[in-house]
């Protein structure tokens, strides 16, 4: 049975500024690209039976700058889709909802996305996690992807509902491992640079 690795992308102009990045397409920063490059030398020696990445071009940049090659784009791992705090920080968002949590609230829908709940967004982690689980009973499973969607994967991977990926902070241009002990999945690094 293989390791599950993930990889938050580097970061972006709206990840620096906490800015609720989703659905919004936008490019790593040059800090964003020598922290996927980072990633490099810790993915060095390993062989990969699958890799997947975000359709978004921060994650799939982030995969070719650690030289992950065969990656294929996997719809269910794209970012939590913020709706109407698309772009807006959770301080902007406590302004006017000061009890507001994303991981128990999820997100209202706004003009030119739709929003999640958490449950949505964990339905998508499920479906990315049956899609690997072959894939990990022959080695090692690399995904790219994003905070947020990373950590209810994470959460759902180890049999917590979706928001548990609360307890998971997860920085940009990290690598994290997902391993088993005793035939129980468990968390074996996160928040790993070089």
């Amino acid at each position: 049975m293989g390791d599950l690795l993930l990889a938050r992308h580097g970061e972006t102009e709206w990840s620096r500024a906490g800015r609720h990045t989703g659905r919004t397409d936008l490019p790593l920063t040059a800090g964003g690209e020598a922290q996927a490059k980072s990633l490099a030398p810790l993915l060095a020696g390993r062989t990969f039976g699958l890799v997947l990445t975000s359709p978004l071009v921060r994650a799939r940049r982030t995969a070719e700058l650690a030289g992950l090659t065969g990656a294929e784009r996997e719809p269910d791992l794209a970012e939590w889709d913020y709706g109407a705090y698309e772009g807006i920080t959770t301080a902007e968002i406590h302004r006017t909802r000061p009890d507001w949590d994303l991981w128990t609230d999820g997100v209202p829908p706004g003009t030119e996305f739709a929003g999640e709940s958490p449950e949505q967004v964990g339905e998508r982690a499920d479906r990315v996690l049956a899609r690997v689980a072959g894939a990990l009973e022959e080695g090692d499973v690399m995904l790219v992807a994003h905070g947020h969607l990373l950590r209810v994967l994470t959460a759902r991977r180890l049999g917590l509902p979706p928001a548990a990926g609360r307890l998971f902070r997860l920085e940009t241009g990290t690598l994290s491992r997902l391993s088993l002990e005793h035939g129980k999945p468990v968390v074996a690094e996160w928040n790993t640079r070089p």
